[in-house]
């Protein structure tokens, strides 16, 4: 590029715009499929951004102190994929060309490390703007830790939609109390949805309730005046101590003929209509028409003021005393396994403890001795022992702490996890087994984006007991079980707990979670930490020849265990299999799973959550000692004897199944 012969003075910014519009439409009609509204309406947002604020490097896309930009409204990806490849990003003319086309660079809705430049995987309105929430954490967090050498913004493109969902309010929420004055956040404010005028459904007062949760909130009238804009953002970036909602009142669908309609939401232009508006824009009607110098504008634009940012960056690393620096370059390692070989646990003296009270065992000794890890609760600390002793608040005035206060949100936990996890972390959190179905499409995309969250999910079967049928889960386990790339464990006690904390984390990368019981059971002398890796091993042997084999989970392998010993005094010899990850147990080489499931001896399993985890090992329903209907209210004991989980009711169908 020939930056020297760019006159700034004699640049055309309505250009540039024109251009990035009708690139995102020409996109959208290739392909046949995509959103024509938002990249008409929101063009001008775009530019300002990028143009003038964001500040990033094309030719290092991923240097660690870049400013992050979060596509909220991920169907808005064609102006997005536009933007990128007219600011320089390794983006080419064919990449646009090939929009929503299988194994692009330019999926239908932004993908992380997918796209050069995409920060963030979107989609699912709300998710985004609440992971950026956890993106500006990180950088709060980063910032005191390293004495300002890290200092981002991170910045959100949000339409109406993601603001209807309530992971954006419960996100919006938790970033106005704690203060994050770096989160800038984009309101692409139309009034219209997929299905019509949002005053169908959405009327309050945006602004007010943003003010209401401690924001800064700017109102920008015309969504075309992007000087406005830019202004707008400006201001938002000297905001001392709260976030900004910067509301740019624009029109979906600009300069197309269903312009201001839910219409032009969803569904590509037609010929006559891109015809008319290249006409407006005084854009050549061919498709992928591109002006060079326009390009080149819009790239000198940006790296005219962001230039030598990366070399910046690493020369303020390497003024760092040794130890620090040593520090921030691991942390900005892509990837971090942290051995736990030297783990310190003192049981409890009569060898009774709740597998929870073992994890916060573990989990404190882990959070203390390592500075990448993080976490809270979903306001139940004192119910998931999560809480690290001596670690600290996070909050406005300590964003150093350790312990995050998420309050009663558990889908925006979830997503917060999410944007720490991006940030370099290996963050944690917690709340009961029944409310994971909160966090479930947070979850869902740490699992695409390979994230090294881990879900600690207490109060794990109908041993619940009192709390009652909506306390007691059921089918959430098999709901995790069956979600791609999640390492789901569920151990039998506090030696099973350690094998799963260390294989979590000693894995460089990928979701897990930690499902728990709340109840005291004995540390048995038959488990093995060292075992857990392999997902399933035999933890009670017969004398001989099993005549059958349990598979059992968690607080079960209790009862099975008792109820293998009562039967060998009846001259029933079983084996009893211990499986705390079903998934990774699948995964054995057949060796190892012929060796400890024998194809020739019946297999009956024992778990008080959903039989459809195991259609994989057993194909006789009438082996599956589980449960498919929801539980009821009372002591544990009663509740396992009305379901059939108090060790006689087992023995009694244990023995029958082998006869």
């Amino acid at each position: 590029m020939q930056q020297s012969n760019i006159n700034i003075e004699e640049m055309n910014e309505e250009r540039i715009i024109a251009q990035l519009r009708c690139l995102g439409i020409d996109m959208i009609d290739k392909a046949k499929s995509g959103h024509p509204g938002i990249v008409l309406g929101a063009a001008p947002i775009l530019y300002s951004l990028y143009a003038n604020h964001l500040r990033i490097d094309p030719t290092h896309p991923d240097y660690f102190n870049r400013d992050r930009f979060v596509m909220s409204s991920g169907h808005g990806s064609a102006l997005l994929y536009a933007t990128l490849y007219m600011a320089g990003f390794d983006i080419s003319l064919d990449d646009l060309k090939a929009f929503r086309q299988i194994d692009s660079i330019t999926p239908g809705h932004p993908e992380y490390k997918v796209t050069p430049g995409v920060d963030m995987t979107t989609g699912p309105l709300g998710q985004g703007l609440a992971t950026a929430v956890g993106i500006a954490m990180a950088e709060a967090n980063l910032n005191a830790r390293f004495n300002k050498v890290i200092d981002f913004n991170t910045y959100v493109l949000c339409g109406d939609g993601d603001l209807m969902e309530g992971i954006s309010y419960e996100a919006a929420s938790l970033a106005g109390n704690l203060k994050l004055n770096k989160l800038i956040v984009l309101y692409d404010s139309n009034q219209v949805s997929l299905d019509g005028k949002t005053s169908l459904t959405f009327n309050e007062n945006v602004s007010m309730r943003f003010q209401a949760m401690n924001w800064n909130v700017i109102t920008v009238e015309d969504g075309e005046d992007y000087k406005a804009i830019s202004t707008a953002i400006e201001s938002a970036k000297n905001s001392a101590d709260k976030p900004t909602l910067i509301e740019v009142k624009t029109t979906i669908g600009k300069y197309s003929l269903l312009e201001g309609t839910n219409k032009v939401h969803g569904a590509p232009l037609s010929k006559e209509d891109i015809t008319q508006l290249k006409e407006k824009l005084k854009v050549r009607d061919i498709p992928f028409s591109i002006s060079q110098n326009t390009k080149d504008e819009f790239a000198y634009l940006i790296n005219n003021r962001c230039a030598n940012l990366y070399d910046k960056f690493m020369d303020n690393i390497s003024k760092l005393d040794e130890e620090t620096k040593t520090e921030l370059e691991y942390f900005m390692s892509e990837e971090k396994d942290i051995s736990i070989n030297n783990l310190v646990y003192e049981p409890s003296e009569d060898l009774l403890e709740a597998p929870r009270d073992s994890s916060s065992k573990v989990l404190n000794f882990i959070v203390k001795n390592s500075p990448y890890i993080l976490g809270g609760s979903a306001d139940l600390f004192a119910a998931t022992k999560t809480y690290i002793e001596d670690g600290g608040d996070y909050s406005s005035t300590n964003y150093l702490g350790k312990n995050i206060f998420f309050g009663v949100r558990e889908h925006a936990m979830g997503a917060i996890l999410n944007g720490l996890a991006l940030c370099g972390y290996r963050p944690y959190g917690s709340t009961f087994l029944a409310f994971s179905d909160y966090m479930k499409p947070a979850i869902r995309l740490a699992c695409i984006l390979n994230l090294p969250v881990t879900y600690i999910f207490t109060h794990d079967s109908i041993s619940v007991g009192e709390d009652g049928i909506t306390h007691q889960p059921v089918e959430q386990l098999l709901a995790l079980r069956s979600m791609p790339n999640l390492d789901v464990f569920r151990p039998a006690d506090a030696n099973e707990v350690i094998g799963s904390y260390k294989t979590i984390y000693e894995k460089k990368s990928g979701p897990s979670t930690l499902i728990l019981s709340k109840n005291k059971l004995n540390i048995l002398s038959e488990t093995k930490a060292s075992e857990v890796e392999k997902g399933g091993y035999t933890v009670f042997e017969s004398l001989r020849k099993a005549d059958g084999i349990v598979i059992t989970s968690g607080e079960e392998v209790h009862q099975v265990i008792e109820v293998a010993k009562r039967l060998r005094s009846k001259g029933i010899e079983i084996r009893v299999v211990s499986m705390p990850n079903l998934g990774r147990f699948l995964k054995q080489d057949k060796e190892y799973i012929d060796k400890i499931l024998p194809v020739e001896i019946r297999k009956i399993v024992v778990e008080a959550s959903s039989s459809f985890s195991w259609n994989s090992l057993i194909f006789d329903s009438k082996y599956l000692i589980t449960l498919d209907e929801f539980g009821a209210s009372g002591s544990k004991a009663d509740v396992y004897k009305k379901y059939g989980y108090d060790v006689d009711s087992l023995e009694n169908k244990i023995e029958n199944l082998l006869k």
